[in-house]
């Protein structure tokens, strides 16, 4: 999911684009994926973001797929109605640089065969713990905050689950200016 504009991050960068240690973050999600068991990948682009769009259809592997751009949820529900796409389906946000492949590979591990929607959470309090932004929580788990990473089960299945995660890594969205640079900060530690 890459076709936000990110007026919250004030980057001269489109939000997808913007570089976390030099590698733009939509990269670094797609390497991620790449280093998983996913067969496909899919862009969800807008217009809110043309330079994205174009740097992705450059991309080796990527496919691209048009939304409006009118947030998360109303992009998703708009590529759910695409006949080539069948769940299970992974979603992931664009803002998430710190995500590996062994992260991707647990969520679809956990998920395993079900039928069920399943929404990847942490606890508010890792996100406090590493000093980064908490833009959403769930109702009435104030407690939890989505991760930006999602499975989307068959659509006639009501059940939907959550599965708490207390991986950093699933942690640092990056929303804001000090998101990107507690980001930046974790890949330099690793690096080390």
């Amino acid at each position: 999911m890459c076709g936000g504009e990110g007026s919250r991050l004030e980057s001269p960068h489109e939000k997808p684009l913007h570089p976390i240690d030099g590698v733009a973050m939509v990269d670094r999600v797609l390497s991620a994926l790449e280093a998983s068991r996913i067969d496909t990948r899919y862009a969800a682009v807008s217009s809110n973001a043309p330079t994205t769009q174009t740097h992705l259809e450059r991309a080796n592997g990527v496919r691209t797929v048009e939304t409006n751009g009118d947030g998360y949820v109303a992009d998703l529900m708009a590529l759910l109605e695409r006949p080539a796409l069948e769940p299970p389906i992974l979603t992931v946000a664009a803002d998430l640089p710190l995500l590996s492949g062994a992260t991707v590979d647990r969520v679809l591990a956990v998920h395993g065969e079900s039928d069920a929607s399943r929404t990847v959470c942490v606890p508010v309090a890792l996100k406090r713990r590493l000093d980064v932004s908490i833009d959403s929580t769930l109702e009435p788990d104030d407690h939890l905050a989505p991760t930006g990473v999602n499975v989307v089960g068959d659509a006639d299945e009501p059940e939907s689950m959550t599965h708490v995660s207390y991986d950093p890594r699933l942690a640092i969205n990056v929303n804001r200016r000090e998101d990107a640079r507690i980001a930046a900060d974790r890949l330099a530690a690793e690096d080390q």
